[in-house]
Formats: C-alpha cells, structure tokens, sequence
C-alpha cells in the first residue's frame, strides 16, 4: 500500500466506501481536492479528450483512496472488479469509454495486474457540483 492519504470529504450524508467481508463499495467520487472541485463543467464533443484527463484522474484516485482506506494491516487490493464512470456529456457527446479509459489507465499504474476490471461508462445529463465525471470502485480484498 502506498501513501496514506485522507478520504474525500464526502458531500452529503454517506461514507466514502463500505466493507462488507472482503468487498469494498466505494461512493462515486467527483474530482474533488481537499473538498474544492479541480474541475466543472459538462465533457464536450469538440474539446480535446486530454482537457478531461486530470479530473478523471483525479476522479479514480479519490475513489482508489476511500477504497485502500478501508484496508486492515497486511491487505492489498487484489483485485478491482468493477468500475462505473458517469459522464456529464453534452447530448451528441459518444466517447464516454475513452473519458473512462483515463481511470482504466490510472488504476492500472497504481494497481498493476489487480486493475483490469469490468467497467461500464454511462453518460449523464448532470452530476453533484457540475462534476464531469464521478467514479465507483468495487474492489477485492486479501
């Protein structure tokens, strides 16, 4: 396990993630730094993929955090099962697997082998504080 760092500050009444035997469920994240948006606004069609690749990120990590947060001394993530990556497109917006393919990315830098997971992007007419994206974690544990 790396670093040990903070979970988000969640924005209503929920825990950043829940265990129940050695499966961890993590609230959708938002790219939140220390409880402030990095970025807002709906993915649009004719913006470059890139401009939406650090609130991705940043999306993934909050919830690879909560998830790690809820780890006992001596476990690992052994495995990410499942991913959902909501998107706030616009309408004619079709790229969503790509927008998730930055989290697929992060994930598997920071996982290795434990990071290919099922995975499912949705586009979205809105999401909490204008959020781009949100992201949830199931995880495995040992």
């Amino acid at each position: 396990m790396s670093e040990i760092k903070a979970n988000p500050i969640p924005q209503g009444k929920y825990v950043p993630a829940a265990r129940f035997g050695q499966l961890i469920y993590t609230a959708g994240m938002t790219p939140r730094k220390n409880g402030v948006m990095i970025f807002s606004g709906r993915v649009e069609k004719d913006a470059p993929l890139e401009t939406y690749k650090e609130a991705v990120r940043q999306a993934a990590d909050n919830a690879l955090t909560a998830a790690r947060n809820k780890l006992e001394e001596g476990e690992r993530i052994a495995r990410v099962l499942s991913m959902t990556v909501y998107v706030n497109a616009e309408d004619v917006f079709t790229a969503h697997a790509k927008i998730a393919d930055f989290a697929s990315d992060f994930l598997s830098e920071e996982l290795g082998d434990a990071s290919p997971m099922a995975r499912v992007s949705i586009g979205v007419a809105t999401l909490p504080g204008n959020a781009p994206v949100e992201i949830q974690l199931v995880c495995g544990v040992e």
